[in-house]
């Protein structure tokens, strides 16, 4: 077993005054609160200027009258000067993108009443409306004289027939949907028939024309897509995006594919990478026009497949793999200004870090290590880009070969003085077939080594996902720590950042591998760390997580004193018949239940019920339609129908995440009060 210390980043600006300036502590602190986690700004989307000079990103505050997130558009030089807010609006501001000349940000704002295209002179000045169409703009880019957004569309319809046919819907008394196939809903939204298409028009303004006006397909890709999935061509004179059109396939396909479409509207969208079944994304040109990059994955029907470099000759040249030899799934990548690298990230032993990838040899590079990688893009000779850990939030930084990291933004340096963090710590240990697993412990705050301290076992969800080094606002060890807890994290086999082998190993086995790492994990961080207590321990999670809630409820029924099982399914053979993608659990349980009937059954939760008797709390949100709310009141019938205390946590407006902040609080306020309950 091995302890890796996390270092501390320091707190270097603050936000608004000039660059480099100290946060002052305050006089009195205290320990991190979930108050403390939502007053925290939200830094992302990094976007760099043409001439490499300037940053723009959003900053999201939370307006707790409001029960809402506020977003605007600040600027910082790559210099790590001139820092200023660029738009200041009780409406969202978002999406900034730079215009060619790089005189405009071009950005997406609510301010009219609804989502259109804006723009503003970096100089300063009014905001100017761009657009004033009659559907919301989802997603924008921006080309030379140019620009593509998406709208949600009734295939061959335009957008003004869309709104009347909308306006229409909602007048008639009559309330049914009738379908003819899946998706029927999706995600945390009943479909409708719409689809999101792309759309071009003037850079000034005007008429938008429908790209893929008969493609009964979504640009961006639903639910979490966006505008990174769309790129124009080197002459401008085309746009390539992903969307994936398979027809009644849709919810057990994962066939995305890439697609070439003339911005005149001449020609019918073209697929390129019809050859591959499995999910292709993420189109991007060389500097020179000459290649196109995009992420592929190998294996159709498997979402969590690692996502490879491509790259092809353009236009009509072949295609190779750059980073076959590479066993590390890329997250996102950008070019490098000379062509001969590109940028990526990637999950990394519990980080998500930045590398450079040669474009000849696809050997990657460590540039970043440590922490959570998210946007970056190539800047004045080095490297612009996000990052987060487990005791900071996002902030931007700059990077240039010989030189140190420097910080670029530090909005939330006074906020942060202000409390108290516990202080993490990664550590290994022998898990399933004698094999190293990675997990994270966050010590509580004030931690005082004479002391015993009760323990949070925090399990991940995916299940191919990650505890790792990353700021998080839903499951943030840090609102334990400031409770006075332990949490203790442990990546068990099949989660990311370890080799696809150990991503993939979890396939037909999530109540084997998994739960034989979290009893060694549980066990290994006791060992190493005496000042916990282990006859105080409380489990919880939430998707996966939540499942592996319920299924160590009946098979390790011994070991916690209370459990918390978030969106998490009692019932695998009942899920598969209630979710939405089905290429998932046909994928991980091997089949479909009637196919392969005993692989759903093998780690049912619900075939060990009899052996329930912690004391449990349930949470579900009531617009989960990945896993269902039946599932929640499913394991509160059994909780309650076997005497065994309970509770259970509705919110009918929430889906698989808790997102709205006075829905935040009272989890907070819930999950903890059940964990002091029985551990304290």
């Amino acid at each position: 077993m091995r302890r890796v210390p996390v270092a501390v980043l320091a707190l270097v600006l603050l936000a608004g005054l000039p660059a480099l300036a100290p946060a002052q502590a305050p006089d009195k602190t205290h320990p991190l609160t979930v108050h403390d986690m939502l007053a925290i700004d939200r830094i992302s989307d990094a976007k760099v200027s043409p001439d490499g000079k300037w940053v723009v990103y959003n900053v999201r505050e939370t307006d707790l009258a409001a029960n809402r997130g506020r977003t605007d558009l600040w600027l910082v030089g790559t210099d790590g000067q001139g820092l200023r807010r660029l738009t200041n609006h009780p409406a969202a501001d978002f999406n900034g993108r730079w215009s060619p000349c790089g005189k405009w940000v071009i950005f997406l704002s609510t301010r009219s009443g609804s989502s259109q295209v804006w723009r503003i002179k970096v100089d300063g000045g009014e905001a100017e409306q761009v657009t004033r169409l009659p559907l919301d703009v989802g997603a924008l880019a921006v080309g030379t004289g140019t620009l593509a957004v998406t709208m949600e569309v009734f295939p061959g319809t335009t957008p003004e027939a869309t709104a009347a046919k909308l306006e229409a819907v909602e007048k008639s008394p009559a309330t049914g949907r009738l379908y003819e196939k899946l998706f029927v809903r999706h995600w945390d939204t009943w479909g409708d028939g719409r689809r999101s298409h792309v759309f071009v028009l003037a850079a000034h303004g005007g008429e938008a024309k429908d790209l893929m006006p008969a493609m009964d397909a979504d640009t961006p890709s639903k639910p979490f897509g966006g505008p990174e999935e769309i790129a124009f061509t080197p002459d401008g004179k085309g746009l390539v995006f992903t969307a994936k059109d398979v027809g009644r396939e849709e919810a057990w396909s994962t066939d995305f594919d890439l697609y070439y479409v003339p911005v005149d509207g001449s020609a019918a969208p073209r697929c390129l990478t019809e050859a591959n079944q499995a999910w292709d994304t993420t189109p991007a040109f060389s500097p020179d026009g000459k290649t196109l990059a995009y992420l592929a994955m190998a294996r159709p029907r498997y979402e969590a497949d690692r996502y490879r470099i491509v790259l092809m000759a353009w236009p009509d040249g072949p295609a190779r793999v750059l980073t076959e030899a590479w066993d590390r799934s890329v997250g996102s990548f950008a070019w490098t200004p000379d062509g001969t690298k590109l940028l990526a990230s990637a999950p990394d032993i519990g980080q998500t870090s930045l590398f450079a990838v040669d474009a000849k040899t696809g050997k990657a590079e460590t540039l970043v290590g440590k922490g959570t990688v998210a946007g970056f893009a190539p800047a004045g000779g080095g490297v612009v880009f996000e990052r987060n850990t487990l005791t900071s939030p996002t902030e931007i930084y700059f990077i240039a070969p010989g030189a140190g990291e420097k910080a670029l933004t530090s909005v939330n340096a006074v906020k942060l003085a202000a409390v108290r963090l516990g202080e993490p710590e990664q550590f290994s240990f022998k898990g399933w077939n004698n094999e190293t697993v990675y997990g994270y412990i966050v010590k509580p705050v004030d931690f005082d080594a004479s002391k015993k301290y009760p323990v949070a076992f925090m399990i991940h969800g995916g299940p191919q996902g990650s505890f790792g080094n990353d700021f998080h606002y839903r499951w943030n060890p840090q609102a334990y720590a400031g409770a006075g807890y332990a949490a203790v994290m442990v990546d068990f086999h099949g989660s990311t950042g370890y080799g696809q082998a150990f991503c993939d190993s979890i396939r037909g086995d999530w109540g084997g591998k998994p739960l034989e790492d979290l009893k060694k994990g549980l066990a290994a961080a006791l060992a190493m760390y005496p000042w916990m207590d282990g006859t105080r321990v409380g489990a919880l999670g939430a998707s996966y997580g939540g499942y592996m809630i319920n299924w160590i409820a009946g098979n390790w029924s011994d070991r916690f004193k209370c459990l918390i099982v978030h969106d998490g399914n009692i019932d695998e053979r009942a899920a598969y018949f209630e979710t939405e993608e089905l290429w998932f659990p046909e994928w991980d349980h091997l089949g479909t239940p009637w196919d392969n009937p005993q692989s759903y059954e093998k780690h049912n939760p619900s075939n060990f019920i009899k052996n329930w008797k912690t004391p449990t709390l349930v949470v579900h949100g009531g617009q989960d339609f990945r896993v269902v709310e039946t599932q929640g009141i499913g394991a509160f019938n059994v909780l309650q129908r076997r005497g065994i205390p309970s509770k259970f946590l509705y919110f009918p407006d929430e889906n698989h995440w808790v997102l709205k902040p006075a829905n935040s609080i009272l989890w907070h306020d819930t999950v903890i009060g059940w964990l002091d309950q029985w551990l304290k």
